[in-house]
């Protein structure tokens, strides 16, 4: 029962075939799709987001292997085995790094200081090739800060992201009513840090 199931699914999606139709190919695909979406969820979604360059090359290699299976270029059954391989491996990869940070380090890279204190790393700047100008563009767009001098850290992550985390502003203090009773004299002052309006 279960090999006349599968000999026919394999005459639907044209196995052992040296042309598929356009329903062969069609079907294919829809069935490689619903393969992805449970590997991807299988993965925790993980190497589909803005990951380290570890997530995207299982990406990159998964999306190559599942579309030789829509295609017909390779086997369909080894096809989406050697993918379900390659995602459990990624998982494995991934605790790995969550309890080694050797590990980690050997697969998604190490992090640097880029500016720290308001001073920029010139050695930490060249060797991750970030220019003055794509940090600044970073420092901007990722913490609103438009001076190096403001920044209290900025870090090159091993996803390929700036993260920036500005110094603390300078409160002034802002008066807001000065008067006397009864011989006192109160003043209320309002703190306001120099990036309001």
């Amino acid at each position: 029962m279960l090999q006349e199931i599968w000999r026919n699914l394999g005459e639907l999606i044209g196995a052992g075939s040296d042309s598929l139709t356009v329903w062969q190919m069609g079907l294919r695909a829809l069935i490689i799709y619903i393969i992805a979406i449970l590997l991807i969820k299988a993965g925790d979604k993980r190497f589909m987001g803005r990951n380290t360059a570890f997530d995207m090359i299982l990406a990159i290699i998964l999306g190559s292997v599942l579309s030789r299976a829509v295609t017909g270029n390779a086997p369909f059954l080894p096809t989406v085995g050697a993918s379900v391989l390659l995602v459990a491996f990624h998982w494995l990869f991934a605790v790995a790094s969550y309890y080694s940070d050797w590990f980690g380090t050997l697969t998604k890279g190490r992090a640097s200081t880029l500016v720290k204190d308001g001073e920029i790393q010139w050695d930490n700047m060249r060797k991750s090739h970030i220019s003055r100008k794509d940090l600044e563009m970073a420092l901007y767009s990722n913490g609103r800060v438009t001076d190096i001098g403001e920044v209290k850290v900025a870090r090159f992550e091993r996803s390929g992201d700036i993260s920036v985390i500005p110094r603390d502003r300078e409160r002034e203090p802002h008066i807001l009513e000065v008067s006397v009773r009864e011989g006192v004299q109160t003043v209320r002052i309002e703190l306001t840090g120099t990036d309001q309006a």
